[in-house]
Parts: C-alpha cells; structure tokens; sequence
C-alpha cells in the first residue's frame, strides 16, 4: 500500500515501474490503473484509519481500535469542547476533530514542539489545511490548561502521557458537571496508580478500565479461520465522570483495599490489595477433605489396575 499526494507532474516509483499522477487525476475513487509496467494498481482515497496508520510519526500514535473506543467511551459529540494532552502524531486529534465537527473546538497540549510540529503537518494534509477547531498549545497540560480554561467549560479532556494522574486536579477544575475525563494508559501500574488517584479526589465517578482487541478473520469460501496475527494490547482506557460541586458519590461496595501509593507503612501486597479472595478456615478444611478424598479414590483405582495387570 502507498499513500501519496497527487500532483499533476508527479510520478510513483517502485521496484513494479512508474506511475504516472496524472494517469489518476480526474478518476473516479476506485479507480484502477496500471503502470509503465503493466502492474495494475487499485486507487482509493484513504480512510481516516489508513492515513493514521500510514502518515509519518514522531510519536507513537494512537490505534484506530482505540480511537473509536475514546470516541464512544468519552461520548466525543459534534460541538463539544475537547482538550488533549499529549497530541504525539496526531492520530487522535484527527479522529476527535472528525467527531466535534464545525460547531466543537479541540485543543491539544504538547510539551515537545517538534511532535506538534509533525501533528499540525499530519493534521493539515488529511484536511487539506489547519481546522479553525483546532489550537495546538506547546506547554504543559498541568500549568497551561487553567490559563487556557475557566473553571467547569470542558466537556471533555483526553489524557494521553506518561503521568495523567498528574494532571487530574487541573482536570477536576477544567470540566463541567457531568463531563468525562478518559486515560489512555499504557501499563497495569500507570492505570493502577491513576485509578487511585481518581478515587482519591472524591470528585469523580468511580473509574471504569478497559482495553480493545481486534482479531480478523480469513474469509474465503469455506475456508474459514481467524487470522494467525493479532492487533491485541496497544493500552488501557479508564474513565470517569466529574461530579457536581459538593456533591458525594455513593459508595461502591468493594473489599477493603490498601491500594493508596506513597504510604511506606502499609504493605501494598496483600491479598486483599490485589484482590485475592480470602478463604475462611471452615472450607478450607472441607477442601483438604475433598482433596484428601480425591486422592485416596485415585490411589485404590491405581491399585485395582496393578492387581489386574498382575492377575493377567
């Protein structure tokens, strides 16, 4: 597959031959077309999901698996207010700024210039130009987003870094009752961590994690398997809802875990933190028995066929 920009003197090598741009101009999508070689060659106007897999990165882009996912988890709606932190290559902010439409606004924060610098370059060839819904801010989230926002004029913030627990108070600041903050998390301990530190504020709704996989499947005739490959575990998705000024969330009923960081005198890794379940000492004594039952039915099976191999 080759993404290119038609030009009208432009030309496609490969090791099949040359394409010629103009031989593509003025054909309908769908198109195909053969080289100076004969190789035939099919034209599509690329999807959003082909071009965020294809357009140059600086970053390590999000998946489009996990780019509908935030669309519908975060509930990204036409004329929403959006802020993003960080805006890496780019993929993301193009699916959010399909979802927010002409009437919503995105604004993406980047600490280091140069990603942004190839997101607005990615960005502006998808649209054919910079979307007016969209500001692209070099800074940090933490520092900037209060400067940016006044208080409860968010509907959604899209959390995309290393430490989004960091950034969860300005956050809690930033968005109106009711909006939704959503994490994209890499690791098992970043979402453990930011879970926490969620539950922690009181001013959320309990977080809700997941992940996306997505397996293909071969379909030819009766000839029909799942693919061999898989596009499994890119990262985690945790949201939450920001509460009403004031208001307290009922309490989700949950064993009691010692799951806070930063506190030397607690041992982290207990059952109960982890979330093993505890067995009481009465079925744990009616387990030995069960197993010690197992066991002794086992060995007088193994002797009757001893007997009978030795009988024969």
């Amino acid at each position: 597959m080759h993404t290119v920009t038609l030009r009208a003197d432009g030309e496609l090598h490969t090791h099949h031959g040359v394409l010629k741009h103009s031989d593509l101009i003025g054909q309908p999508d769908g198109s195909v077309v053969a080289n100076s070689a004969g190789h035939d060659y099919l034209a599509l106007r690329p999807l959003l999901r082909d071009f965020a897999m294809s357009m140059p990165r600086g970053a390590a882009i999000v998946y489009p698996k996990d780019s509908a996912a935030i669309i519908m988890q975060a509930d990204i709606f036409p004329g929403a207010v959006v802020v993003e932190a960080g805006v890496g290559s780019g993929a993301l902010s193009l699916a959010l700024l399909r979802a927010i439409g002409q009437d919503g606004s995105l604004t993406s924060f980047e600490r280091r210039e140069d990603f942004a610098e190839v997101a607005k370059a990615n960005v502006e060839t998808f649209f054919g130009g910079a979307p007016d819904t969209w500001n692209v801010v070099v800074g940090d989230l933490a520092e900037q987003l209060p400067e940016q926002f006044e208080t409860g004029t968010v509907d959604r913030v899209v959390l995309d870094m290393l430490a989004p627990w960091e950034c969860i108070d300005v956050v809690a600041q930033a968005l109106a009752p009711g909006g939704v903050v959503i994490c994209y998390i890499a690791t098992a301990t970043q979402l453990s961590r930011v879970a926490e530190y969620i539950r922690g504020t009181e001013q959320f709704t309990d977080p809700d994690a997941s992940e996306t996989m997505v397996r293909g499947w071969h379909v030819e005739g009766l000839a029909v398997r799942p693919d061999h490959r898989m596009v499994a575990h890119t990262g985690f998705l945790l949201t939450a809802r920001r509460l009403a000024p004031g208001a307290i969330a009922p309490e989700v009923k949950r064993r009691a875990s010692k799951s806070s960081y930063g506190d030397e005198d607690v041992e982290l890794w207990t059952p109960g933190a982890v979330g093993d379940r505890e067995i009481t000492d009465k079925n744990l004594r009616k387990r030995v028995r069960e197993a010690q039952k197992a066991a002794t039915g086992a060995r007088a099976a193994a002797a009757s066929r001893d007997e009978a191999d030795a009988s024969e």
